[in-house]
């Protein structure tokens, strides 16, 4: 992963670092990260929060556990007015932050997964809009990196972009998917960009 790709992911999560001294302080990052990001959160049913946990692999700001134990569920948000890309290339220009979508979201399936084959798509700009209201939308599969979770070995990553606004990541962590299926289905859309005030 080249090195602004890395900042980039990691950019968010060190300022939560400085905050994440109570539950009620890296709750109120996260609020703000929502807030800044025009995003929606909207928590289902039959989970509940539980702490961000240090990860070197990507590290995130909240986290929901269903009641089953069989489904855990990441959230990282990167709101693109924090974004300050240390690019020292004289024969081309610093990359745009409302252009990266696609690379970051390869290479951060690549950092997720423990190796294999991994499957993704982009959803149609016409349902990346419907479902998320979004401007892109993509989703992948894979075996999951132990280093971000000895707990779930399998996931399902959703990345969400707007331009001006953010790029945010859902993360699902489960060991058989037959077994949290319905719990995901109703999960899919928990982060969302807030819809456009009417003016």
């Amino acid at each position: 992963m080249r090195k602004w790709l890395l900042a980039f992911l990691l950019l968010t999560p060190a300022l939560a670092a400085t905050a994440s001294g109570s539950a009620q302080s890296s709750s109120a990052l996260f609020e703000q990260l929502i807030e800044e990001s025009g995003l929606r959160f909207a928590p289902p049913p039959g989970f509940t929060v539980i702490a961000p946990q240090p990860n070197a692999v990507l590290p995130y700001e909240r986290a929901l556990r269903h009641a089953s134990g069989e489904l855990e569920i990441r959230f990282v948000i990167r709101p693109l007015g924090r974004i300050v890309i240390d690019y020292n290339d004289p024969h081309n220009a610093s990359p745009e932050p409302n252009h990266l979508f696609p690379l970051l979201f390869e290479s951060l399936t690549a950092s997720l997964s423990n190796g294999g084959d991994t499957r993704d798509s982009q959803y149609p700009p016409s349902q990346a809009r419907e479902l998320f209201n979004a401007g892109w939308a993509a989703a992948s599969v894979f075996d999951v990196n132990p280093e971000f979770s000895d707990d779930y070995t399998q996931g399902l990553l959703i990345g969400i972009h707007k331009d001006g606004q953010a790029d945010a990541y859902t993360v699902f962590l489960y060991n058989e998917y037959s077994r949290v299926k319905e719990f995901v289905k109703g999960a899919l859309y928990t982060l969302s960009f807030a819809p456009e005030p009417l003016e």
